[in-house]
Parts: structure tokens; sequence; C-alpha cells
């Protein structure tokens, strides 16, 4: 069984070597995130992960595993910002704020899927406007939903998260090994 990452994310590549899974070949799909009008957060996210999971070539019995995150602040959606002007109003709208970083995962065996979603709620401190400037500077905004990326620097922006610490980073670990379990992938103990 040859397992697929359906992702150009480095940081899930990385996690996922964390658990020891190293996926036999990576094929980021390309498709419309666009959300639909009036689509909510978590039924965008969960969307989009299988879209995803579909859109990706494979053979009938290879896994196919992606995933979507989401940034929501209520009932919006904070996806990955397309300037640095737009990540300057992500970050001084989540200044302060709680917010919510969804992540769904989708793994895909033919026609087969298996999902789950995690709702992590994150606390933002009130950021200095040298804070704000500084972490622009950085560049890791960049690529990221919300224009932050916990793992980086914007970790010391983050005072406190509840829930699931590699959901936020982007891709929940312990879902995503109970995903692979149950599509029959072996976690422990590979040869």
């Amino acid at each position: 069984m040859r397992l697929i990452l359906g992702s150009g994310s480095p940081r899930r590549k990385e996690l996922l070597a964390q658990i020891g899974v190293v996926a036999d070949d990576v094929r980021p799909p390309d498709i419309d995130e666009t959300p639909m009008k009036a689509e909510l957060p978590r039924p965008y996210c969960a969307r989009m992960a299988r879209d995803k999971a579909a859109a990706v070539q494979a053979a009938p019995d290879d896994l196919v595993l992606c995933a979507d995150t989401t940034v929501a602040m209520g009932r919006r959606i904070l996806g990955k910002p397309a300037d640095v002007a737009e990540a300057e109003a992500f970050l001084r709208a989540l200044s302060g704020r709680r917010h919510r970083v969804i992540t769904a995962v989708a793994l895909r065996l033919g026609d087969k899927i298996w999902e789950r979603d995690v709702v992590t709620t994150v606390q933002m401190k009130r950021l200095s406007e040298v804070e704000l400037r500084g972490y622009l500077a950085t560049g890791d905004w960049q690529g990221k939903a919300g224009g932050y990326g916990i793992q980086g620097p914007a970790g010391a922006l983050i005072p406190w998260i509840n829930g699931s610490f590699t959901g936020v980073v982007g891709l929940p670990l312990a879902e995503t090994a109970g995903l692979l379990q149950a599509a029959g992938y072996p976690l422990w103990g590979r040869a």
C-alpha cells in the first residue's frame, strides 16, 4: 500500500515524519479554494480536504492523504493572505482576540474516504506596532492561513491554545494516525 501526500506543505511532511510516516510520493492538488457564498469555516475546510483528496491522481490501491487548514473569526474565513497588506489586516483583526483554527483531514483509498476535522481555539496577544511590523518583516506569514504560523516566530504572539497544537500547524497527528490505521496503513513497527 503506497501513501501519497496530496500537499505541497513542508510542515505536513515534517509532521508525518514525527510519527515515522514518509509518503511514497507527494502530489499537491490544484483546486479552486474559493469559499462558496455564505459557506461557514468548518464545512468549507472539510470540503477543501475532500476536494483535494479527490483531485489527486492515484492508483485504486494507493492511499491519498490531504488536509486543509483554515483560520476562522466567527463566520469569517481567513485564508492565506495574498500580500503583506492582507497579512497585516488579518493580524490586526486577530490581535488581542481568540479565534478558531480548523484543520480537516481526508484520506482516500479508491472510492472510500475517511475524514476528520479538528477545531482548536487560539488566543493571539494584543500586538504592538513593533511586534506587528517585526513579524510581517520576517515573511513567515506567506502561505499560512490567517497570516501566521504558530510553529515559527508567531509562536511568541500566541500565549494560549485549547486543542491540538499539530492541528494548528496543519496536520493533527492523533487524528491523522487514527485515520491511517483505520485504512489499514501500518504505523507502529513498520519495517
